[in-house]
C-alpha cells in the first residue's frame, strides 16, 4: 500500500503508542505467568518466555518507529 512517496511504513502517528502498549501488556502477562511457571509444570515456561519474547519484539518495533519518524522529522527539517 504504497502511495508513490519514498516514505517510511512508521509514518502514521499510531504505530508508537499501540506498539508500546502491545509491549506493556506482553510484559505484564509475562509477569503474572511467571509464578505459575517457576512453580509448575515445565511447559508452564513456554508460556512466560514466549510472552516475554513477543514483548521485546513489540518493543523493538516501537524502537524502529521512533527512529524512523526522528530521522523523518529530521529530514524535513534540512529540506525547508
Amino acid at each position: 500500500m504504497s502511495d508513490g512517496s519514498e516514505g517510511s511504513a512508521f509514518d502514521e502517528g499510531y504505530v508508537i503508542p499501540i506498539a508500546g502498549l502491545l509491549s506493556f501488556m506482553f510484559a505484564l502477562m509475562a509477569g503474572l505467568t511467571a509464578q505459575r511457571a517457576l512453580s509448575g509444570d515445565p511447559a508452564d515456561v513456554a508460556v512466560t518466555v514466549g510472552f516475554a519474547l513477543v514483548a521485546v519484539l513489540a518493543l523493538r518495533i516501537r524502537m524502529k518507529a521512533v527512529a524512523a519518524q526522528s530521522a523523518g522529522d529530521d529530514g524535513n527539517a534540512s529540506e525547508e
